[in-house]
């Protein structure tokens, strides 16, 4: 099956499953039959929740956890409780919640999956459990007769989370003879004592000190976002310098590992000494030269050789990328960004072994990060046009607030790491998102290429040639000046303004190429904006005189007679002309054939030649017997290349999926009966397996793949036979791997 199939086969099934899902929790939104509890357990698992509540912001999130302070987990809750727990109005949040199928019911019954709070934590809102005794009493009178020491612990409890471990959770001694502020506190009944070592500050004592509600307001409103104003055409020529100067590194590193390809680590990616020599060649400091590889390979500019010694290598891609235009050249790493399934931020860094995660290896493949990137793309795309933030660390706070279970430290790595990116590429300028990027993010590519077409500058038609033998382009040069001032000169410095010196290689190098003295001179007089120095006339002439007296050339193969006469009978011959025989001296003749063709031909004419070795004598180059063609050698695998998925192999994931989910489920929301067998048991399995088998019964198994992977899996079996459990999905379990097995009640 094509891969693009199997994703879409794959997406429509995910379709089918949260349609089915939402037709569930649709259900639950009228009056709530008996058995709720198990039909809410069944409408979400602890993952399918975390997933769904994954990119909601910290108001909603805090407006899900007051439910679950209010219960609605369990029983159904009130909507003025829960707005008294927030203390704001929850109005959107409870829509947002509402159309993930996170809350469903009426106002005065909302009611939330039992599983959230597996999903959220223990403790929502970062309040402890409810205490009975304590909600009966006055609590604030009760914190008056607390002293500084005790309120000090509570104040710390009431922040979150409840919990602490203490040794004093070990002693119960009345208040007349508690010395430590814990003691105090559990002999008042202030604290609650989970065991010896740990304990819990009541839930009606933390929203007493946290002044009634559960969330400080604070921390409900997104932080704000200061922006610099710009205009839009700054923002977008800024933007084309950082582009063009990356488009410059990129040919560089091309050019560089053309002439000397890099060698490929034995675990994969680019060593230390490789990319140090990369970066000193580009003239920029280390995660500089790591985005250009990176960037490189995404775009199939360079890739990996898969030879007996692999190196990074420059691929056909890379000569009709060189000859392309500026823009089209820019577009073809803009999108290859865009869609790169890595994170080379995390490259030079330590992976969770402790070890140097090298650029261009398989450690810093992530397969979400083109999503991670549109994210923050899009966040600098609801600013006003020419708007650029003022700091990076402001641009991070908002996206954490808006998005608090994303990740800690990589989620806000990778919005610097985005920015960092986007700008050394062009695609964000001064702070603030490109002419180009927003159309980019629209997926108008035409409208993109305009956009950055108009904001890269005008090529340039003519350079400044100075006294001191270097030539100033002052800006980018047209592309056929840009290639004669690369063949005839040597890149000084780069920049918005190039420096160029001539020297007497690079005019021999320009020789080299066919250009004769009188087209290089012609060169400098009509392109220079300034007079042609007479140092730079000298050096080409002196050049030119001395260049080509020596020749050489290609031959496989020759021809050497004292007799003048037989050698112009054999030029004569139609065999010279067709094996490409020439006569460089009176006595000898060269060919581009190999030796044994042309004395082959020569007999078939009526000659009567020999080979001869290195000292003259003759020697016999007959072949001595039939040979095979070598075997090429097999192409080696890249590390963590992905196979394409067959349909059989996706079925089986899709179905292993769901009995991983109804596992799940039926653990929690129905009567499994005590597991059996397995292990040294095998009879017992395999009783309990047929019996399931013939009464068409649904078996609860623990499992253990070949890796040591230990799950859970809910099968209907059809057949137990030859050492191996099949089920109605077409699943397979060897019975040898099944730890455990238990008959699903009905």
């Amino acid at each position: 099956m094509p891969a693009t199939s199997l994703a879409d086969w794959l997406r429509a099934e995910s379709d089918d499953a949260l349609a089915e899902l939402l037709r569930t929790r649709r259900d639950l939104s009228t009056p709530p039959p008996s058995d709720s509890t198990v039909l809410a357990t069944r409408a979400g698992t602890p993952g399918s929740v975390a997933r769904a509540c994954e990119d909601l912001d910290t108001r909603t999130l805090a407006v899900l956890d007051a439910l679950l302070v209010a219960g609605a987990d369990a029983a159904p809750a009130p909507l003025a409780e829960v707005s008294a727990l927030v203390g704001a109005d929850v109005t959107d949040a409870l829509a947002r919640l509402r159309a993930r199928a996170l809350v469903w019911g009426a106002d005065d019954e909302l009611r939330v999956p039992p599983s959230a709070r597996d999903a959220l934590g223990p403790f929502p809102a970062g309040l402890g459990s409810p205490s009975p005794a304590l909600a009966a009493t006055d609590v604030a009178a009760r914190l008056a007769e607390i002293g500084d020491d005790e309120r000090a612990v509570l104040a710390k409890l009431a922040a979150g989370p409840p919990i602490g471990r203490t040794r004093d959770a070990s002693f119960d001694v009345p208040l007349s003879e508690a010395t430590t502020p814990v003691q105090k506190l559990l002999a008042r009944g202030l604290l609650l004592r989970r065991d010896d070592q740990t304990v819990e500050l009541p839930r009606e004592l933390g929203l007493q000190l946290r002044g009634g509600a559960a969330f400080d307001p604070v921390t409900l409103t997104e932080p704000e976002l200061p922006v610099h104003p710009h205009r839009t055409v700054t923002v977008d020529e800024t933007a084309a310098g950082e582009a063009m100067e990356f488009l410059r590194q990129t040919e560089t590193l091309l050019r560089s590992w053309s002439a000397v390809p890099a060698p490929v680590l034995k675990a994969g990616g680019l060593g230390v000494r490789e990319l140090r020599k990369l970066a000193k060649d580009l003239d920029v400091d280390e995660a500089r030269a790591m985005l250009v590889a990176e960037l490189a390979v995404g775009a199939g500019l360079v890739a990996d050789s898969e030879t007996t010694a692999p190196e990074w290598v420059p691929t056909t891609l890379t000569d009709s990328w060189l000859a392309s235009p500026t823009v089209q050249r820019w577009m073809t790493l803009a999108q290859a960004w865009l869609e790169l399934p890595r994170l080379p931020g995390l490259a030079g860094g330590r992976d969770a072994k402790d070890k140097p995660i090298a650029p261009l290896s398989e450690e810093p493949r992530r397969p979400l990060a083109p999503v991670a990137r549109r994210r923050v793309l899009m966040a600098l795309a609801q600013l006003p046009s020419g708007a650029g933030v003022k700091s990076v660390d402001e641009l991070v706070a908002v996206l954490a607030w808006r998005a608090p279970r994303r990740g800690g430290r990589l989620r806000d790595e990778t919005v610097r790491w985005t920015m960092a990116e986007a700008t050394a590429l062009g695609l964000v300028g001064l702070g603030g998102l490109t002419s180009t990027t927003r159309l980019l993010l629209e997926d108008d590519r035409p409208g993109a290429v305009e956009a950055m077409h108009d904001a890269l500058p005008a090529p340039v038609s003519h350079v400044l040639v100075q006294a001191d033998l270097t030539v100033v382009a002052p800006g980018p040069l047209e592309p056929e000046l840009a290639a004669d001032m690369a063949a005839v000169a040597d890149v000084e410095s780069a920049g918005h303004a190039t420096v160029y010196r001539v020297t007497e290689t690079s005019v021999r190098r320009a020789l080299d190429t066919g250009r004769t003295a009188d087209e290089l001179h012609a060169l400098f007089r009509a392109k220079s904006a300034t007079p042609v120095p007479q140092g730079l006339t000298y050096l080409i002439d002196d050049v030119a005189r001395r260049h080509g007296r020596l020749r050489g050339g290609a031959a496989a193969s020759f021809l050497r007679c004292d007799d003048e006469a037989l050698l112009a009978e054999v030029l004569a011959n139609p065999v010279a002309a067709e094996y490409d025989l020439r006569m460089i001296a009176s006595t000898v003749l060269i060919s581009s054939a190999p030796l044994g063709e042309v004395l082959e031909a020569l007999r078939s004419a009526g000659f009567a030649p020999a080979a001869e070795g290195p000292d003259g004598r003759v020697v016999d180059i007959r072949p001595s017997g039939r040979r095979l063609p070598a075997r090429a050698r097999a192409a080696r695998a890249r590390p963590g290349e992905q196979a394409v998925l067959s349909e059989d192999q996706a079925s089986r994931i899709v179905s292993n999926l769901r009995a991983g989910d109804a596992a799940s489920a039926r653990r929690r929301g129905s009567a499994v009966s005590a597991p059996t067998g397995g292990g040294a048991d095998t009879s017992a399995t395999l009783e309990l397996l047929s019996r399931a088998t013939l009464e068409r019964r649904e078996v609860w198994i623990g499992f253990v793949d070949s890796r040591g992977t230990a799950s859970q899996r809910v099968v209907r079996p059809v057949r137990v036979g030859g050492g191996v459990l099949e089920g109605t999905d077409h699943e397979r379990y060897p019975l040898h791997r099944i730890t455990s097995a238990a008959i699903v009640e009905d």
